[in-house]
């Protein structure tokens, strides 16, 4: 389960913003270049549908993508580290990024496309996965700093809004983040382990559940 925030991944936005009563502006896909990809891109939060994301998320203090170029144009290696209670994980998986989007083919089906944002150091990503016939969403946001201006989260929530995902959870801008030289494993198969244990999707939708009432 841990492996559920791995899809989250940043670049610039360019300072492509739009108005915020506007859905269809706010939604819009923006250009994002392979070079503008690269680099390493804190988690500031997000929001997900996914089984267990949400429990994940209020006991993650940290997380953290670097996304590297390899030998092919179109194909970039991500390292995402993330510390969840205390403990720190690092997953390293590559992934297919052309025409703007950034994509996932096996063992689970993976699209993510990126939002406008207030600031020129952020990226919002909006991201589908399909696994069976099962089909989640996921709204995330990244900087290159540890923290993002007032006016770009009024930005992301009112996205988040206009997509009825569920609501937003902040990384904490003062806690430790996980160290660059930890061994990293191959998260795909990891992830697709727990998609396919679909059993154990409604135990996990209830800690889900719990965690907001109790937590939130």
């Amino acid at each position: 389960m841990k492996r559920i925030s791995v899809f989250i991944l940043s670049l610039l936005s360019l300072g492509q913003c739009a108005p915020l009563d506007s859905c269809e502006a706010l939604l819009k896909p923006i250009a994002i270049s392979h070079g503008e990809m690269q680099g390493k891109w804190m988690y500031i939060g997000g929001t997900s549908d996914l089984p267990g994301s949400r429990s994940l998320s209020h006991l993650l203090t940290s997380a953290w993508i670097e996304c590297r170029p390899t030998s092919q144009s179109n194909i970039l290696e991500l390292i995402q580290a993330q510390r969840i209670y205390g403990q720190c994980s690092t997953l390293k998986y590559n992934v297919t990024f052309e025409n703007n989007t950034l994509v996932i083919e096996h063992p689970f089906y993976l699209k993510e496309v990126y939002l406008p944002t207030e600031c020129i150091d952020c990226l919002a990503a909006y991201e589908t996965v399909e696994t069976g016939s099962d089909s989640f969403t996921s709204l995330l946001f990244f900087s290159k700093s540890r923290t993002a201006s007032a006016a770009a989260v009024e930005m992301f929530q009112k996205q988040a809004e206009c997509l009825n995902m569920p609501s937003l959870l902040m990384a904490s801008p003062d806690s430790e983040i996980c160290p660059e030289d930890q061994p990293a494993v191959e998260g795909l198969p990891a992830l697709n382990k727990y998609l396919e244990a679909k059993t154990g999707h409604h135990i996990a939708r209830f800690l889900d559940t719990m965690f907001d009432l109790f937590i939130n």
